[in-house]
């Protein structure tokens, strides 16, 4: 298992490389919208139709007969005419009540190690906003690039996605636009992610690393000699403990 402490300890401290976290996988166990989905299913808010249309579309996509954005898209549908505030403060209490047992210790300790070292840390993920949102308060980071809803003049959602969406090369292209708006070195920066929509992300950076990389991503980690970080929430303190480095808490 890779340390990733040496590699940013020994980088060149400042503002001026980035250091980008993907979400689901990466800094927590699982996907985050699904717990806002089993929050609706539990408070009799999905109906038949949104129930099984969710699972049709969930298959499909897995199975790679659906675009990430159609399902995204799809999931937006469903929720037309919510108020945004509402929704966002209910992303608030899903991560105290529901998430942030789902925070890898590890990845956390990661973060801390970037901030201390004045880099700029930003979270690029394709979670909407009121999933994305809390975990970036919780841990600090101030840039969070990710997908929004689109909302209405009543700020109440219209059942769509703000364009582009936040995905595979579009992500790659958010980072790269990011990175020039603040003159941030990407051959110096990071990237961590776990899926192979990321590959554009960690293609662009100098330090790319793989976390508990799923098949495609861990084949591409080993074709290309990238590092693998493998974390749980049962593991990551004993861990910790072993690979510590003074300032580093």
């Amino acid at each position: 298992m890779t340390d990733p402490l040496p590699a940013i300890l020994a980088s060149p401290p400042g503002p001026h490389i980035g250091a980008f976290f993907d979400l689901d996988g990466t800094l927590v166990r699982g996907f985050t919208a699904t717990v806002h989905a089993g929050h609706r299913i539990r408070n009799g808010q999905s109906g038949f139709g949104e129930l099984s249309g969710i699972f049709e579309a969930s298959l499909r996509y897995k199975f790679g007969r659906m675009q990430f954005a159609r399902l995204l898209q799809r999931a937006a549908g469903y929720l037309a005419g919510e108020p945004l505030a509402d929704l966002e403060a209910l992303g608030d209490e899903l991560f105290t009540t529901r998430i942030a047992t789902r925070l890898f210790p590890a990845m956390t300790r990661v973060v801390a190690a970037h901030q201390e070292r004045g880099h700029t840390v930003a979270m690029s993920s394709s979670a909407l906003t009121m999933h994305a949102g809390p975990v970036a308060r919780h841990l600090g980071i101030e840039h969070v690039l990710c997908n929004h809803f689109e909302v209405d003049a009543a700020d109440k959602l219209t059942g769509q996605i703000v364009r582009p969406i936040i995905w595979g090369r579009q992500k790659a292209r958010a980072v790269m636009e990011f990175s020039s708006s603040r003159s941030i070195d990407l051959a110096e920066s990071f990237c961590y992610a776990d899926g192979t929509e990321d590959l554009p992300v960690l293609d662009a950076v100098g330090h790319p690393t793989a976390v508990n990389p799923r098949p495609g991503l861990a084949a591409a980690a080993a074709r290309n000699g990238w590092p693998v970080l493998r974390v749980s929430s049962g593991e990551d303190r004993r861990w910790w403990s072993r690979v510590q480095r003074p300032g580093i808490r």
